[in-house]
């Protein structure tokens, strides 16, 4: 298959839910919505797949028997897998939502959803991870320490190579980036990640994230610093 034959393909999600009647209907309900989409019982199952397949994004419910939702994605991230991960919550579970950010997912969506927000949060997520169409030459890569951001490339850099980063995190390093020494309010912040009802937390936790990776110590932040009250600032510097 061609470069541009890969790229005419719909993207390929994966469904992980262990209940059967859900997940047939996801399954149903995604591939009329041009998806294609591959669909998994349980965590084990979900990485077979994985091992086989590079999908574009995995739909992953919280609460499965055995290992649960977040485990598996706590797994996948400390493996160096980075496919956008959108986790499905029981809705009066806010701690598995945090906990679910904390891990790596990209977004969450609480049950009972209407299928429809399901299919545009993933529209959102999947247009957020695509490459950048072609710019004009703008600002030029943003130092940070030893690392670099290529707003160009969305591409974060350093002496190890490419430095692998969630969607989420992508976006947060880019908005950040696209304004460096300007405060960016939380509200701001969450509309850049595409969850504008994510709420505060949701966005300490992708800030928390990120500065694991561009920080030298993440405990005592230079490059990604809090404003207080305000919301955070990227500040430049090797």
């Amino acid at each position: 298959m061609s470069a541009a034959e890969a790229a005419a393909e719909p993207p390929h999600l994966l469904v992980v839910d262990d209940d059967a009647r859900l997940r047939a209907l996801l399954q149903r309900f995604l591939t009329e919505q041009g998806f294609r989409v591959t669909a998994a019982a349980d965590a084990a199952a979900a990485r077979h797949a994985l091992a086989g397949i590079a999908f574009d994004l995995v739909v992953l419910d919280v609460m499965m028997p055995g290992e649960s939702g977040i485990e598996l994605v706590e797994r996948l991230r400390g493996e160096g897998q980075e496919v956008p991960i959108l986790m499905l919550t029981a809705r009066g579970a806010p701690d598995d939502r945090i906990a679910g950010l904390e891990a790596g997912v990209d977004d969450y969506l609480a049950k009972p959803f209407d299928p429809r927000e399901l299919a545009l949060r993933i529209r959102t997520i999947l247009r957020r991870i695509a490459p950048p169409p072609p710019a004009e030459p703008t600002a030029g890569p943003v130092q940070l320490g030893l690392r670099w951001f290529d707003p160009q490339r969305v591409e974060l850099r350093g002496p190890e190579g490419v430095v692998r980063l969630t969607g989420g995190e992508t976006a947060l390093l880019a908005a950040l980036a696209a304004r460096p020494n300007e405060v960016l309010s939380r509200e701001e912040i969450a509309a850049a990640l595409g969850t504008p009802e994510a709420g505060e937390r949701a966005v300490d936790v992708q800030v928390t994230r990120l500065r694991r990776k561009v920080e030298p110590d993440p405990r005592e932040p230079r490059f990604i610093q809090t404003v207080r009250h305000r919301g955070y600032v990227l500040r430049p510097g090797v």
